[in-house]
C-alpha cells in the first residue's frame, strides 16, 4: 500500500515527472532538473521520492539513475536491473560498515548478550542474500 501523497511532494513530483518526460529518452542531472523545474535541490529530491512511491504503486515506468545520464524513466530492463543492483550493493556497503563497525565490537566485548548473537544471525543472512543481489 502507498504512502498518503503530501501536496507538495505531489506537486514536485509532477513537475519532476514532466521535465523527464520532456527530456525522454535522454536523463537529466539533478542540477538540470533543477533549472528545468525551478524547484531547489531538495525539492526535486523530494519530487523523485514521490514518483518512486507512485511508480511502484501504480506499476509505471521505473525512474533509474545513471551516472552519465542522470534520472531517467528507462522502458529497458536492463537499465531497472543495473539501477537495482548498485542500490543493494550501497546497501551491502552500509550493512556491513554497521556489522563491522559497531555489531563485532559489541559481540567481542560482550560475547553473550543475546541480543548482538540475534543481529548478528540475522544479518548475516541478509549480508549473504545482498552479496548474491549484487552479482
Amino acid at each position: 500500500m502507498a504512502r498518503q501523497a503530501r501536496p507538495l511532494a505531489e506537486h514536485y513530483g509532477d513537475l519532476v515527472r514532466v521535465a523527464l518526460m520532456e527530456a525522454r529518452p535522454a536523463g537529466l542531472q539533478t542540477r538540470q532538473l533543477v533549472s528545468a523545474t525551478r524547484l531547489t535541490k531538495s525539492q526535486v529530491e523530494r519530487g523523485i521520492r514521490h514518483l518512486r512511491d507512485v511508480g511502484a504503486a501504480e506499476h509505471l515506468t521505473p525512474i533509474v539513475w545513471r551516472r552519465r545520464d542522470g534520472y531517467m524513466f528507462s522502458e529497458d530492463p536492463a537499465d531497472w536491473i543495473e539501477y537495482e543492483k548498485k542500490q543493494f550493493q550501497e546497501i551491502l556497503v552500509r550493512l556491513t560498515r554497521m556489522i563491522t563497525g559497531t555489531l563485532a565490537p559489541h559481540l567481542a566485548r560482550h560475547p553473550d548478550d543475546e541480543w548482538a548473537q540475534l543481529a548478528s544471525a540475522q544479518l548475516t543472512g541478509v549480508r549473504a542474500t545482498l552479496a548474491q543481489l549484487t552479482k
